[in-house]
């Protein structure tokens, strides 16, 4: 086997380690489960009373029951007064697809409709006879819109001297605030555990991504905590303890959470219903309201798009633990975050995420320069040699040993390093997944379109070989245009580097372009048009270094 070749098995090898390593070095952590004897938050047939039956439309349940109207700048939806569910919002910045006419992305969604996905609110007690509001619970409400002027208040009084206040306030974006006030007109002191909870059925299996997490998550005592919807199987329930941090539902670009009490600690559970609903609540310490006396807690519900920015500065204001982990930025965080922020920063300046990706292919070409010309150097020195290379693997062709002290012998004569091809791919490999990541959680680069065909730079090129040919094409082989550019700009940059001597190797890295060429051909069209241009600026590169060497 050829130095080179050798050096291409090793960078790949090396890569594979380091990630086994980190994995090994920074496990994750184990986490405690809770011990406390809280009340359980009641599981789904009861908070609901959900039964197996067929979906209704949305449009009909929303019609039965009275409703508050939610809208700001970000959300529009409503309020369910009955039981004080949120269970109907939609998105108003997102569309569901590329039309014209494209409704707005529905996040939220009642019981019995084909997707319920909504969350409530309330009060547990240590099995006390006392009326507590439940998802049956008719609220009297002061006003019919929850706006970021206009917050919401609902009361409901039990009959037997409690009266609960309910103050329901939104912001400007995705973030709502629950102040739940109890009024102990008895003449007993009172002991209360606030709860709260997200339900939702899960999604359909072909829709979720394999390259994004999606299902259960939440920062658990600092950590983060990933349930896969498959992970849980029906009956089955993960429970933890945490003071601080959040816990909801994930998916690639919607995210839905319970921000949990800074200062007391909370019991948290992931659990799969038996009714085939998925679900995360939370259960607090008990509050004591004395007799003549009122309490109240707050809790916090995020319902919206992972806009990274806007997760930061929820971060840093309402001190939420480690929220910007609600997108999933993969092994590669310290690289991942930072190449979305330099992306951002382009896109703004430039207006168009198409060239922005560009410019950041070449700002990190610029970056490896001096790297890349020590590696194409050492590249061309070779391909100039190989004659003579050749002729020593003909002359010493029995002799293992005795050809490779000759190629050594000749490498130091040359001053040549067949080891420097590798630090170049081992600094690609990071950065490539990082970049990979980014056009995969991003949902600034979400139907961000191009030039020409490209109208999204998160989804494959649209103009494949049937779209063009008008023929039927299997699906494995049915890629766009760029993948077949950068499959091209792939090829004309492995001729520019010396080829292995041995035949079987030499088929093998002749067919290189065209695995990775319909390899990437399904991938995001913003990773492919990155990696041509990385080609391009590669060949530049090269070309002037061996015009230079004399090859």
């Amino acid at each position: 086997m050829r130095e080179e070749t050798k050096g291409l098995y090793l960078a790949v090898i090396l890569s594979v380690m380091i990630i086994f390593l980190t994995n090994w070095l920074w496990p994750k952590k184990d986490l405690p489960t809770a011990d406390k004897p809280l009340p359980e938050v009641a599981a789904e047939e009861k908070t609901a009373a959900i039964e197996p039956a067929p979906a209704l439309p949305t449009e009909e349940i929303l019609a039965k029951d009275s409703r508050i109207q939610i809208d700001n700048s970000a959300i529009k939806g409503s309020l369910r007064t009955k039981g004080a569910r949120f269970d109907e919002l939609s998105l108003k910045k997102y569309k569901q697809n590329l039309e014209n006419d494209s409704p707005d992305v529905a996040l939220l969604a009642p019981a019995h409709s084909k997707s319920p996905y909504y969350a409530e609110f309330g009060w547990l007690n240590s099995g006390k006879n006392v009326k507590l509001p439940n998802s049956e619970t008719i609220w009297k409400s002061k006003g019919q819109e929850l706006t970021p002027k206009t917050p919401l208040v609902l009361e409901w009084n039990n009959g037997q001297g409690l009266k609960f206040i309910r103050k329901i306030s939104l912001d400007k974006n995705y973030l709502f605030t629950i102040s739940d006030t109890v009024e102990n007109n008895t003449a007993q002191n009172i002991s209360l555990y606030p709860y709260g909870l997200i339900s939702r059925s899960g999604p359909d299996e072909k829709s979720q991504s394999n390259v994004v997490h999606e299902g259960m998550s939440g920062v658990i005592d600092g950590s983060l905590k990933e349930e896969k919807f498959s992970s849980l199987k029906k009956g089955e329930k993960q429970e933890y303890k945490t003071t601080g941090g959040w816990a909801g539902f994930s998916d690639r670009y919607w995210f839905s959470s319970l921000i949990l009490d800074r200062e007391e600690e909370s019991k948290v559970q992931f659990r799969h219903n038996e009714d085939g609903l998925y679900q995360v609540d939370y259960v607090g310490q008990p509050v004591t309201i004395d007799a003549g006396t009122a309490a109240t807690t707050n809790i916090q519900f995020y319902a919206g798009a992972k806009e990274i920015k806007l997760l930061d500065q929820y971060a840093k204001k309402q001190n939420i633990n480690k929220f910007d982990l609600a997108v999933d930025f993969g092994w590669y965080y310290f690289l991942t975050k930072p190449f979305f922020y330099i992306l951002d920063f382009l896109y703004n300046l430039i207006g168009n995420m198409g060239w922005a990706i560009l410019c950041f292919a070449a700002i990190l070409r610029l970056i490896m320069f001096p790297i890349a010309n020590k590696s194409y150097e050492s590249m061309s020195k070779m391909k100039k040699l190989q004659p003579r290379m050749q002729e020593l693997q003909e002359r010493y062709k029995d002799d293992k040993v005795k050809l490779q002290q000759e190629m050594m012998g000749l490498y130091r004569k040359e001053k040549i390093n067949p080891a420097s091809g590798c630090l170049p791919i081992l600094i690609q490999i990071p950065v490539f997944f990082s970049l990979y990541k980014v056009l995969n959680i991003a949902i600034e680069i979400r139907h961000a379109p191009f030039i020409g065909w490209i109208k999204d730079l998160s989804a494959p090129d649209p103009l494949t070989l049937s779209v063009i040919t008008h023929l039927p094409v299997p699906s494995l082989i049915d890629i766009g245009v760029w993948p077949i550019i950068m499959g091209l700009t792939m090829y004309i940059q492995q001729k520019l580097n010396p080829a292995p001597a041995n035949k079987d190797q030499a088929r093998m890295f002749a067919l290189m372009p065209l695995i990775f060429m319909f390899m990437l051909g399904h991938f995001a069209s913003g990773l492919v048009i990155y990696w041509t241009l990385s080609n391009v600026l590669s060949i530049m590169q090269q070309k002037v270094i061996m015009k230079k060497v004399g090859v």
